[in-house]
C-alpha cells in the first residue's frame, strides 16, 4: 500500500512540473510499432554533446542541449520491459533481421538530461530531466476500443455491412455452419468453441488478405487468453432485425444466443475496457503509424478497409490541450504525429506524395483533433532503413531508384516501385495501377553505430522538442 501511494505521490509531483511525458504508439498490425519504439530509443541512446549526425534535425541535439539519456526502471512492474535488447540482437545478425512483431503490452522508461536554455533557471546552466513513458501493444487490440460503445446487436450489424467482396467470400465456411445453429437451443459450449475457431480462421484469413479491420482483435493474437471461453463467441451478422426482437423475447438464460451475449458483455468490460482504463486514458503525445504502401499492392478493398479501420483510432482517445489541471487528474493528447512508414521503400521524389496521402487517409479524424486545439504533423519515415537511394542510367536517361535486399529471395536489386498517389487514389488507379513495392531487409547494423534510419530526428523534435529548452 505504502508503495502504491508513494508511486501517486511520484506521478503527480512529476506532472505538476510538467517533466513527465507519456507516448502513445498507436498503429494497425504491421505498421512498424516495435521497430519505431526500437529506433525511437537508440536515435535518443547515441546523442552525445559532440556528434549528432544522426539527427540533424532534432534541435536540442543539435544545439549539444542534451546531455545524456538512459534507460530507467518503468514505474509499473506488472507490465514487461520492452525488449529493446533482443530487438537490437535481431538487426545485428548476419543478415539482420527485424524485430519480432508485437505480440503483448510493454513498456519502456527513459530518463533524458538536458540543459535548460529559458527561464530564470537557465542563467545559472541549470539541468533538467524529462521522464519518457514509451507504451508497445498490438495493433489488433486497438480495433476493439470502438466496442466500448457497442452493444452485441450494433456489434453484429455493424460487421454485417461490411460482409461484402473478400470477406463475404473468406467468411463462407463459418457462416455456413453457424447459420446452421438453432439460437434458441440450450447451449452445447464444444459447439461454440468450433464455431469460434471458425470465426477466429475467417479472421487470420482477413488479415492474410491485407485486410486491417479485425474484430475483436484478441482472437488473432489473444495472449493468455487463448482456449479461455472469454474468446469463443461470434456475431449474428445475418440475422434481421425482427429476428433479434425474437430471440431477446422468447431465449432462455440457457440458449446459445443468451451465452454469445454473455461472452459478449464479458469481453468488453473485463478485458477491453480493463485494456483502456490502464493504459489509454493517461498518454500525453500520440504517433499514428500506417503502412499506406502494402494496402495499394494489394486491392482497392484492402486500401479501403485500411482507412476504415484507421478512422476506428480516434474516438478512444482524449485530445486537448495540456494545462495543471488535466496533466494532474485527466491528462489529455496535445500532440498527434500521424506516420506513413516504410518511406524508404520509395524513391525520395515520392516522400511529398507519401506525407499527402496519409493526410488525407485521416484527414476527418485531424479536423477533430485540430478542433480540440491539438497540434498536428504529418510525415514519412522509416523507422529502421532497408534501402538506399541510387540514381541509375538507362537508354541515356538517369532517373532514381531504390536498391536493397528482397525479403522474398534475399537477393540485392535495384527498383523503381513507381508513384505514389498524392490523393485518395480513384477507380482508374486500380484499374490501370503500376505501384508495386517489394517488401526488403534491413541495413545491416554497424557496430558502435545508431540505427540507420529515415526522418526519425523530425519525430523526436516534434514529440520531445518544446520540453527539452
Amino acid at each position: 500500500m505504502f508503495n502504491r501511494i508513494q508511486k501517486e505521490i511520484t506521478q503527480v509531483f512529476d506532472r505538476t512540473l510538467d517533466r513527465s511525458l507519456r507516448i502513445a504508439v498507436t498503429g494497425l498490425s504491421r505498421s512498424g510499432k516495435t521497430a519505431f519504439i526500437t529506433s525511437l530509443i537508440n536515435q535518443l541512446m547515441y546523442i552525445n554533446q559532440e556528434n549528432n549526425r544522426h539527427v540533424p534535425l532534432f534541435e536540442a541535439a543539435r544545439n549539444g542541449r542534451l546531455l545524456g539519456v538512459k534507460r530507467i526502471p518503468q514505474r509499473d512492474l506488472r507490465v514487461p520491459r520492452f525488449d529493446y535488447e533482443a530487438n537490437l540482437s535481431e538487426l545485428s545478425q548476419n543478415p539482420p533481421h527485424f524485430p519480432q512483431s508485437t505480440r503483448g503490452i510493454s513498456e519502456t522508461r527513459l530518463a533524458i538530461r538536458y540543459q535548460k536554455q529559458r527561464g530564470l533557471m537557465s542563467l545559472i546552466k541549470e539541468r533538467g530531466t524529462l521522464y519518457l513513458d514509451i507504451f508497445d501493444y498490438p495493433g489488433e487490440w486497438l480495433l476493439d476500443l470502438p466496442l466500448l460503445g457497442q452493444s452485441f446487436q450494433q456489434w453484429s450489424q455493424n460487421l454485417s455491412e461490411l460482409h461484402q467482396g473478400k470477406r463475404a467470400k473468406l467468411a463462407q465456411n463459418w457462416l455456413k455452419k453457424a447459420k446452421n445453429l438453432d439460437l434458441s437451443a440450450v447451449a452445447n459450449e464444444e459447439v461454440l468453441a468450433n464455431l469460434a475457431k471458425d470465426y477466429t480462421d475467417y479472421l487470420h484469413a482477413c488479415k492474410a488478405e491485407g485486410l486491417n479491420f479485425i474484430q475483436p482483435g484478441r482472437f488473432v493474437l489473444p495472449a493468455e487468453l487463448a482456449g479461455s471461453p472469454s474468446v469463443q463467441f461470434f456475431p449474428l451478422i445475418w440475422l434481421k432485425q425482427e429476428e433479434w426482437q425474437q430471440l431477446e423475447k422468447t431465449a432462455k438464460s440457457t440458449s446459445y444466443f443468451a451465452m454469445l451475449k454473455d461472452r459478449y458483455r464479458y469481453y468488453r468490460k473485463h478485458i477491453v475496457k480493463a485494456f483502456y482504463e490502464n493504459y489509454f486514458s493517461h498518454f500525453d503525445r500520440q504517433v499514428i503509424l500506417a503502412d499506406c504502401l502494402t494496402p495499394l499492392n494489394h486491392s482497392r478493398e484492402a486500401f479501403e478497409d485500411m482507412q476504415q479501420a484507421l478512422h476506428q483510432l480516434f474516438s478512444n482517445f482524449h485530445y486537448g490541450k495540456r494545462n495543471l489541471l488535466n496533466r494532474l487528474f485527466a491528462p489529455k493528447i496535445d500532440k498527434l504525429m500521424f506516420i506513413a512508414t516504410k518511406a524508404d521503400h520509395i524513391t525520395s521524389d515520392q516522400l511529398p506524395n507519401l506525407t499527402s496521402l496519409m493526410r488525407q487517409l485521416v484527414q476527418d479524424g485531424g479536423r477533430y483533433a485540430e478542433f480540440e486545439g491539438v497540434e498536428l504533423d504529418y510525415s514519412a519515415i522509416a523507422a529502421i532503413r532497408s534501402t538506399q537511394q541510387v540514381n541509375v542510367n538507362q537508354n541515356g536517361e538517369t532517373f532514381k531508384a531504390i536498391r536493397g535486399v528482397r525479403s522474398s529471395d534475399k537477393q540485392q536489386v535495384t527498383v523503381y516501385p513507381g508513384s505514389v498517389p498524392a490523393k485518395l487514389p480513384k477507380a482508374e488507379f486500380w484499374a490501370t495501377r503500376k505501384f508495386e513495392f517489394d517488401q526488403f531487409e534491413p541495413q545491416p547494423l554497424e557496430q558502435g553505430e545508431p540505427i540507420p534510419h529515415l526522418r526519425m530526428d523530425v519525430v523526436a523534435q516534434f514529440l520531445l522538442g518544446d520540453k527539452l529548452q
